[in-house]
């Protein structure tokens, strides 16, 4: 009775074991390429292989320590490192987190395809269950350096405190309104538009015009070159702070990241 029970009990766990770990074979496609070598479907979440995934957006080059155990790529735009085992990776050391966790198999790295990819400035788009996985580079409009220094301060002095991805919904927000025939086409022109009061209290209090901090300058840099956090939302809102009466009362609530409250 006893042999019985434990062979019972061993199917049991060869069984959850088997769900937890069983990985889906899928085609992922980079511009039109397919990528190489395998990627996977694991728990509803699609893994690529870095090195595949990097080159194939950027040519960008990869490299791996192993006393850390991460590994890593210099975009251009930041280096990104990638722990094994973890659900984050960071940007120029800053915490960027993933809906799933990094892991080494085959020797080879693999992290969560949509996550990355966006951060990397690139959409994902699933056609079907029958059809490869759609990666495509973004091709984000030219900015400025006026324009860089107006973000990244709108987005320093809104978001000081929030987390790397928290910052880029900030930006993203800005970026929403000036392609938004609702509002002015320049970043400068969104930050101090007044025309239905003001619209960023930074610009009021003054905290605009203060240096931003060194992640700020990266969160506008990531959202002018696509990284997405909110979608199309064109306002926010910090509860503690306000009571975004119009903004609840006329907008669709999307998200919250942080302390603040995104609609569209």
């Amino acid at each position: 009775m006893k042999k019985t029970r434990i062979a019972a009990l061993m199917c049991i766990l060869i069984l959850l074991f088997s769900q937890t770990t069983y990985a889906q074979s899928v085609t992922v496609s980079v511009n039109g390429e397919s990528l190489a070598p395998e990627s996977y479907l694991r728990g509803g979440i699609t893994y690529v292989p870095l090195t595949a995934l990097v080159d194939a957006i950027g040519g960008w080059d990869t490299g791996w320590d192993p006393v850390s155990r991460r590994a890593s790529a210099d975009t251009g735009l930041f280096v990104l490192s990638v722990p094994i085992g973890a659900d984050f990776v960071y940007a120029d050391g800053f915490l960027f987190g993933l809906n799933g966790e990094c892991f080494i198999e085959n020797g080879r790295t693999y992290v969560p395809l949509r996550a990355v990819a966006n951060l990397l400035g690139a959409r994902v788009t699933f056609a079907g269950s029958d059809s490869p996985i759609l990666v495509t580079t973004n091709h984000a409009p030219p900015y400025t350096d006026e324009d860089l220094y107006w973000l990244s301060r709108i987005i320093s002095a809104e978001s000081q405190g929030e987390s790397l991805y928290g910052q880029i919904a900030v930006g993203n927000v800005v970026l929403n309104r000036v392609a938004s025939a609702e509002f002015p086409n320049t970043i400068k022109a969104v930050i101090f538009d007044t025309k239905d009061a003001v619209q960023f209290e930074p610009t009021a209090n003054g905290t605009v015009y203060h240096d931003p901090t060194p992640q700020s300058v990266l969160a506008a840099r990531l959202a002018l070159n696509g990284t997405d956090a909110v979608a199309d939302c064109m306002y926010f809102f910090n509860p503690s702070l306000s009571e975004g009466v119009w903004i609840r009362e006329n907008r669709a609530y999307y998200t919250t990241i942080g302390c603040h409250n995104f609609y569209r």
